[in-house]
């Protein structure tokens, strides 16, 4: 399959007890509902174990492991989560992925649940939702990933693009 030039690409990762998945989807602007490329991983092996403050040791391998089944450099790059930690920039999820990816790639996290020090972030409401969405960026404007995020495809409060990315690496969890 043919894909845009600079396509952004939202990563979502799933964890069981043995198995741990990553899907990606590719998709060509902030507000196309289009999903250009589809695309899942299981990896039969348990997931590191969970360390406060170290959550990233965790996931950081399997998006930068997506990632490299890329044939294209994304413009940006969309997780599920926050990019920083705190108001002084103590990085995050997202932080680490920037820095893995050689500072090139923009990260926009984007969190559905507050971070007890997370009021840096900024919250989006999207489809007439009482909760907002939490978002966070690194090598991009956060002001301005908060508005692509509201612009993102979908009528709900978490867009189209998050939400398949996330039902895709369940998907491809529970598969054998």
């Amino acid at each position: 399959m043919s894909v845009a030039a600079d396509p952004i690409v939202a990563l979502d990762a799933a964890y069981g007890d043995a198995a741990q998945a990553i899907a990606a989807a590719s998709f060509a602007d902030w507000s196309s509902p289009a999903i250009l490329q589809l695309w899942s991983r299981r990896i039969d092996a348990p997931p590191a174990p969970y360390r406060p403050g170290r959550f990233y040791e965790r996931e950081l391998p399997l998006l930068v492991a997506a990632l490299e089944d890329l044939t294209y450099a994304p413009s940006a790059i969309v997780i599920d989560g926050y990019v920083t930690l705190d108001a002084a920039g103590r990085p995050g999820l997202g932080a680490h992925l920037f820095e893995a990816l050689g500072r090139r790639t923009p990260v926009v996290g984007v969190a559905k649940t507050p971070f007890r020090s997370a009021d840096f972030a900024h919250p989006v409401r999207r489809g007439g939702a009482k909760n907002p969405l939490y978002v966070s960026a690194i090598g991009l404007d956060a002001e301005l990933a908060a508005r692509h995020v509201g612009a993102m495809a979908g009528q709900h409060r978490l867009p189209e693009h998050i939400k398949r990315v996330d039902k895709e690496a369940r998907r491809a969890l529970a598969s054998p």
